[in-house]
């Protein structure tokens, strides 16, 4: 049996969260807001969490600086039960971290440090430790610097070839970013970018025609997430459907496609069919939208399950 039930390597942040967001007071002036909480987020530390939460013994594979955010990330992720035995620090290496400002209607301006998600590297010795798992997931190809030059792929193939199941998620903004990714595509089982990546990415605005430009780059299924509109789910053997978004009041939309990462490994670890793993990822996301930052509407599995089986979906 595989040491972990989910790895989940990346992109790895401190948030520092406030809302509700309404105006950047001029001058050195002041505005008040309700509320301010710290988050782990980050394409990696938000599913990272997410799972941990719904029961899934779970190792963080990052980078954290050696600073004061990189000992709250740790002791956040460890307060989860994250096994954080392969999470970097190194002298000089800042934690990467970003100031989000939450508007009423849940969209987020955000201010961000890159940091030490740029300068992790998986090294040789570590990867049967990191590929020991039920479900890899590699969050934010695109960002992590280091891996992103051939590594990512490197450690994606020993995942598939340990017997787990690949997903991955992306940080992308121009056709540019496609490189990077490509590396890591023919290892990739379940490819689950936002649209406006996987579009910004390819080029396409079909949903259909955008799945199977990642298919024929070699992933074996490909599941866009949708935001508002739900998630449209392809894969190779040419089964596609869409489900639609969960009805709730939005709080904050940090964090819910790294969310939905953590839902879908759930749905993969318990066995779910596909389009029932995909309606648990949805659940996953859209708790995590009715609280302020990362994970913060994410309780338990029996929790998400129930939400899943008794929220009415739009339309």
């Amino acid at each position: 049996m595989p040491r972990y039930d989910y790895v989940s390597m990346g992109f790895y942040t401190y948030d520092c969260l406030g809302w509700p967001f309404t105006e950047v007071p001029p001058g050195g002036g002041t505005v008040f807001i309700d509320e301010l909480t710290l988050a782990v987020s980050g394409a990696g530390g938000t599913a990272a969490i997410a799972a941990a939460k719904m029961g899934l013994s779970t190792l963080a594979v990052a980078g954290v600086g050696d600073d004061l955010m990189g000992d709250w990330v740790l002791q956040r992720l460890q307060h989860f039960g994250v096994d954080t035995s392969c999470v970097q620090r190194q002298p000089g290496w800042k934690t990467s971290s970003s100031i989000v400002l939450t508007r009423a209607d849940g969209s987020r301006p955000a201010l961000h440090r890159k940091g030490a998600t740029s300068d992790f590297f998986v090294t040789e010795r570590m990867i049967p430790q990191v590929t020991d798992a039920k479900v890899f997931h590699a969050g934010g190809v695109g960002l992590m610097d280091a891996m992103d030059k051939g590594q990512s792929a490197v450690v994606m193939k020993a995942a598939k070839a340990a017997g787990a199941i690949t997903t991955v998620d992306v940080f992308a903004g121009s056709p540019k970013d496609l490189p990077a990714i490509a590396h890591v595509l023919p290892y990739t089982d379940y490819f689950m970018p936002s649209i406006e990546e996987a579009q910004a990415l390819c080029g396409l605005s079909d949903h259909g025609d955008t799945a199977r430009f990642f298919l024929d780059m070699g992933v074996k299924a490909c599941v866009l997430t949708l935001g508002g509109d739900g998630a449209y789910y392809h894969d190779a053997e040419g089964r596609k459907f869409r489900v639609p978004a969960f009805d709730i009041d939005v709080k904050c939309t940090c964090g819910c496609g790294d969310a939905f990462d953590a839902g879908f490994a759930v749905g993969l670890v318990k066995g779910f069919d596909p389009e029932t793993t995909v309606r648990f990822a949805q659940a996953t996301s859209a708790l995590n939208a009715t609280g302020l930052g990362s994970q913060a509407g994410v309780e338990d599995f029996e929790h998400t399950l129930n939400f899943m089986k008794t929220t009415k979906t739009k339309g």
